[in-house]
Parts: structure tokens; C-alpha cells; sequence
């Protein structure tokens, strides 16, 4: 070997060294993340970290077992969507049943079919199915889970948390966290343990629910009607048993009261005409439903998500769904943060992106459910011309449409910025063949530009360069969640390197654009 040879040897181990001590010191300064409670919203949250490279424990105080105990049984549209950038909705699609229209009150029902969406339907499916999905995708992404472990204390400094737990055989122990995420439900130890208030009140008491079987099998997939004082909703789980879900006014008893099957036939009977031949019921239970939302998502270091932040009635089958969509909305900009490529202030936008989305559903939901039980000469008046208003006039059928869905939702824009930004995207065809939903796997954000733009070596792992499959000339920089970060009617490479710059982070793209920041009125 000559010295040159050698000295090249030598430098080529110095820079692999070095490019080592780098990705452990990186490694070592990413801040980990602990989320209480282990439910849909949960264990996407957990699953988007872990695959991110972020370290997430997962704290659970059930044991580990999926329940088929579930009160939500269908994905909306915009879901799915979120679920088809994790590669993940082709797998619940081939278990799921869809439908292509949503009954909402009276004769009012939502045609799906027109929606502009891949998933031009809501899907059927227990959320127990859901969540066996969510919870090996979070397995096999590393996350540590810790069942039969509650959280007894919670507090906070400026350089992270810490998390008092009580474990399996009743010992104490203290988890130390860069973020924690309170998924733990409509009585979350994580909200109460932060102090944030739950106002709201009770809208329904006494909702019956059961599992049983049908004798004979209802005409539609999904079978709900109201009439005079009593509601009823029917749902397959696919494994022989429905569940239903009944309201009568008149019954208005205290959750612990006993329930049996008799009560829940002549509910049925009411609202759907018949019972269907109900028997062999294997598990029954009262609950009560309220509309609530915690007036901040955000204390600190501190998060809610899911249940845990609004929790309202099940009319429209949105409750899952919002959840599901929090956890998408903040699990990128968590990981973002958490591995040094953003600074803490973008963790502000989860709360300004998501309250008024869950103060939204809570609305519409609350509505449905009035109008569905409307009694009064005048409610019902009103739920007429409604109902005549919205089939006749297209728009108003299609917003309804795309508010229950969850794709009509928007985030709000910097004064100044694109049109299009904080707009969800659809999932637009790329050249070569691609989809857009696909070339957001793995958190990554996507820009799509017909300039000649690198995205660069230091950020590979999180951010694509793709060409429209049309001949548009927009540039569009789209998050991670599916919604428009930044974008121009016309850029050059600078112009789009200070967009990425701002927004994604990192490395500098190998273009060799300055890091600049973008134009004013097109601040991301």
C-alpha cells in the first residue's frame, strides 16, 4: 500500500468516525416521548414517532388485550387518508364494509360517492380492528409499551417531564419524558393532573348498548332511525354479532342501573319498527354521552389528543375520526421538534389547527343528534326545511358532506401566504406513476415542483422531490399530515430552498440555493 492509498484509507475511516460520533450524538439528543393510553389515537401517535426515530413509551393502565368492547365503527374519508399515508388502508379496507351514503336524521342522508377522495365512502368496521392495525405497526416501529402501569403524577420543568406511574404490582416508579401526550380518554388522568377544566354537560343519559345476535338480518349495513322519544343504531362487528345502540327520553336512569335484553328490544322496536329477532346477547351496558373540549391542547410540554381534549355524541360517527386526525396533525411536528430539525414554536400550531376542528365536530354532531330527536312542533318544522334545503341545493350538501368526512377542513394561513396554503391535498397522481399519499410514508413532507430542485443528502429521510403527473406549474410543499405548507403559482430553485429551509429543516438542498427566508406573502 503507497501512502497516498493509505492516507485515503485513513481519511475515509476518519469521516466514517465521524459520521458515526454525529448520528450517536444526534441519537442522543433526540427527546423522547411518553403517551398515555393505548387507543386508536394513542397508538398512531406512538406508531408516527417511533417510525420517525423519536423513543416513545406508551403507558396503559388496561391490560394488553384488544376489547371488542368498541363504540366507534366506521372511518371517514379523510381518516382513510391518513391511514393510506402510513400504508395502512389497504389492509382495512379488505376487512372493512363500505358505504357509499351516510344516514344522518329524518330522510336526510349523505351521498359519499361524489366525494373528491380516493375513499369515496365510509368504511364499517369495529374499532378494535383499528387498533390491532395501529398496535403491530407500533410494535414493529419499537415502540415500549407498559400495560397494566397507571399514571399517578405528572410534572414539569423547562427541560422536560416527568411522569409518576404505578405498575403492574403496585410499585412506583418515575419516567422522565421530552413530551408527553395524554390519550387516556374522556377522564384523563393527564388533563386532571395538569389542571386543564373539562366544561361541557351531559346531552344524553342513559344510551343502552349491547352486542347480540339477529334472527333476521336488517336490509342496510348500517341501520339507524329515530321516532317520537326513542333512537336506535345497528352495526355489524363481522363476526356474526351486531352491536346496538339505543336512547329512549323517557328513560332516563343512572348508568349503574341494570340493563337487560328486554329493554334494549323494545327501544329497537320503537325507532326501527322491529327488534330483528334479537338473543343471545353477549355483553350489555349503559353510558351516557357528552359534549366537552378542554379549553387548551397544550400546557407546556404537556398534550391532549383524541378523547382526552373533546369528547362529543356519536351522531355522524366523527369521535374516532377527530382523534385519529389530532394524532396525524401532531406527531410529525412532534418528531420534528423532538429530533432538533424545528424549534418548540411549532408545536403552537397544533393547538391552533385542532381546537377549533374539535369545536367544529362538537357542533355538528350536537346538531345531528337535536334534529335527529326532534320533538316540538317547531324543531321538526325546522328539520324539514332543512332536510328539503339540503337536497335540492348541491353546495350545502356537499359541505355537509365534506364537514362529516373530515376532507372539508382547513388550517389557518399567515396573513399573505398562498392560497393554497393550510389546504388539505387530495391525492394527486405524480409523474411516474406515483401517488402522493405513497410518497408521504414515513413522515415525510413532499414537494412537488416542475422546477429542477434536490432535495439534498441531509434531508433524504424526510422530505421527496416529486413532478406533477399534468403539466402544472405550481410548486407546492405538502406536510406530512396531507396539507399545504407552502406554495407558488411560479418559483425558482432559491425560492423553493427557502420554503424547504423554513419548513422542513435541515441540510441546506444540494441545489446550492442560500438559506433564505421565503417571500412575505408566501410565509408557510
Amino acid at each position: 500500500m503507497n501512502a497516498t492509498t493509505g492516507n485515503t484509507v485513513k481519511n475515509a475511516e476518519a469521516v466514517e468516525a465521524a459520521e458515526v460520533v454525529e448520528a450517536v450524538e444526534n441519537a442522543e439528543s433526540i427527546e423522547n416521548v411518553v403517551v398515555v393510553g393505548s387507543g386508536p389515537t394513542g397508538l398512531l401517535l406512538a406508531g408516527d414517532l417511533a417510525t420517525a426515530g423519536v423513543p416513545v413509551t406508551v403507558v396503559e393502565k388496561r391490560p394488553h388485550r384488544i376489547s371488542n368492547l368498541s363504540r366507534a365503527f366506521v372511518l371517514h374519508a379523510r381518516t382513510l387518508e391518513q391511514l393510506d399515508a402510513r400504508g395502512l388502508a389497504d389492509a382495512l379496507e379488505a376487512v372493512g364494509r363500505p358505504l357509499d351514503r351516510l344516514g344522518l336524521f329524518g330522510r336526510l342522508t349523505v351521498d359519499l360517492a361524489a366525494l373528491p377522495s380516493r375513499f369515496n365512502h365510509l368504511l364499517v368496521l369495529p374499532q378494535y380492528e383499528v387498533e390491532k392495525v395501529l398496535e403491530k405497526r407500533a410494535v414493529d416501529a419499537g415502540v415500549d409499551f407498559r400495560h397494566d402501569t397507571e399514571l399517578t403524577g405528572l410534572s414539569q420543568d423547562a427541560n422536560g417531564v416527568t411522569v409518576e406511574v404505578r405498575g403492574p404490582e403496585g410499585e412506583a416508579r418515575s419516567l422522565r419524558a421530552g413530551y408527553v401526550v395524554g390519550a387516556d380518554g374522556m377522564r384523563s388522568a393527564v388533563r386532571e393532573a395538569i389542571g386543564l377544566p373539562f366544561p361541557g354537560r351531559s346531552v344524553i343519559r342513559s344510551v343502552v348498548l349491547a352486542d347480540v345476535r339477529l334472527a333476521e338480518q336488517p336490509l342496510t349495513l348500517l341501520t339507524v332511525n329515530a321516532v317520537g322519544d326513542a333512537f336506535a343504531f345497528l352495526a355489524p362487528f363481522g363476526d356474526g354479532y351486531h352491536r346496538v345502540i339505543g336512547w329512549h327520553r323517557g328513560r332516563n336512569v343512572p348508568d349503574s342501573e341494570p340493563l337487560d335484553l328486554a329493554e334494549v328490544k323494545e327501544i329497537t322496536r320503537l325507532a326501527l319498527g322491529r327488534d330483528f329477532g334479537m338473543h343471545d346477547a353477549r355483553w350489555m351496558s349503559r353510558f351516557h354521552s357528552d359534549e366537552r373540549q378542554a379549553p387548551a391542547y397544550r400546557v407546556g410540554r404537556v398534550f391532549l389528543a383524541g378523547d382526552a381534549a373533546h369528547v362529543h355524541t356519536p351522531a355522524g360517527g366523527q369521535g374516532m375520526n377527530t382523534g385519529l386526525q389530532d394524532a396525524a396533525n401532531l406527531s410529525w411536528k412532534l418528531a420534528a421538534v423532538a429530533a432538533g430539525h424545528a424549534g418548540p414554536g411549532l408545536l403552537d400550531s397544533y393547538q391552533a389547527e385542532r381546537h377549533p376542528v374539535g369545536r367544529a365536530v362538537l357542533r355538528s354532531s350536537g346538531g345531528i343528534v337535536r334534529l335527529a330527536m326532534a320533538k316540538r312542533p317547531w324543531t321538526l318544522a325546522a328539520r324539514a326545511v332543512l332536510t328539503r334545503f339540503l337536497d335540492a341545493v348541491g353546495p350545502a350538501r356537499r359541505a355537509v358532506a365534506a364537514q362529516v368526512t373530515g376532507i372539508g377542513y382547513r388550517y389557518p394561513a399567515p396573513r399573505g401566504a398562498h392560497r393554497l396554503t393550510g389546504a388539505r391535498v387530495p391525492d394527486v397522481a405524480l409523474a411516474g406513476g406515483g401517488r402522493l399519499y405513497e410518497a408521504l410514508r414515513g413522515g415525510r413532507f413532499v414537494l412537488i415542483t416542475p422546477e429542477p430542485y434536490e432535495a439534498g443528502a441531509g434531508r433524504a429521510n424526510r422530505l421527496v422531490v416529486a413532478r406533477w403527473a399534468s403539466d402544472r406549474r405550481t410548486s407546492v410543499l405538502v406536510r406530512p399530515d396531507g396539507y399545504v405548507a407552502w406554495a407558488a403559482d411560479t418559483a425558482d430553485v432559491t425560492r423553493i430552498g427557502a420554503a424547504v429551509s423554513a419548513c422542513v429543516g435541515g441540510q441546506e438542498a444540494s441545489s446550492g440555493s442560500a438559506r433564505v427566508r421565503p417571500d412575505s406573502n408566501e410565509t408557510p
